[in-house]
């Protein structure tokens, strides 16, 4: 995965990623189009599919609601980067099929505007603009397969539907 990356600070709480006056709808399409829209009123302007939101500490705290990281994932986010996640958007990213790498050197070091490229299997984040790589956690294989099917719930009717 290759993108720009999109600089955000500390403590981005879910009301930040998808502010609640918009939780009246579930539908991606409608999140995505208010995603950041608080932290940042042109994001969803000026971002384009496949990049990348770099996070500081505690990314995703707040309410244990789905909508951010189905905000994120609709707009076209590639992956988040952060220094740390708090635990539930962790999970939650996860089970919709959104990409979370933990990077405290990244989250510190990336700055926006820089082109970054990303390999979940093996955990690498390449800053092109630096010319510098981090590591993260690679996904273990069954997270990777989760991410591939584009979340739990598509993972597990795969599975359902496999020959035994």
């Amino acid at each position: 995965m290759k993108g720009q990356a999109w600089k955000f600070g500390d403590n981005i709480d879910t009301d930040l990623i998808i502010p609640a006056r918009y939780l009246n709808t579930s539908d991606p399409v409608e999140l995505a189009q208010h995603a950041m829209e608080d932290a940042d009123p042109d994001w969803i302007k000026k971002m384009k599919k496949e990049d990348f939101i770099v996070g500081g500490e505690n990314f995703g705290c707040g309410s244990s609601r789905e909508h951010a990281p189905i905000a994120l994932k609709a707009a076209g986010v590639s992956a988040v980067i952060a220094k740390s996640f708090a635990r539930i958007f962790y999970r939650n990213a996860i089970n919709i099929g959104l990409p979370i790498l933990e990077s405290p050197e990244a989250g510190a070091e990336i700055k926006e505007g820089d082109e970054i490229e990303v390999n979940l299997s093996t955990g690498e984040i390449k800053d092109l603009t630096l010319n510098k790589s981090f590591k993260a956690q690679a996904f273990p294989e069954f997270m990777q397969k989760i991410i591939d099917a584009g979340g739990l719930i598509k993972y597990l009717q795969r599975q359902r539907h496999q020959p035994r």
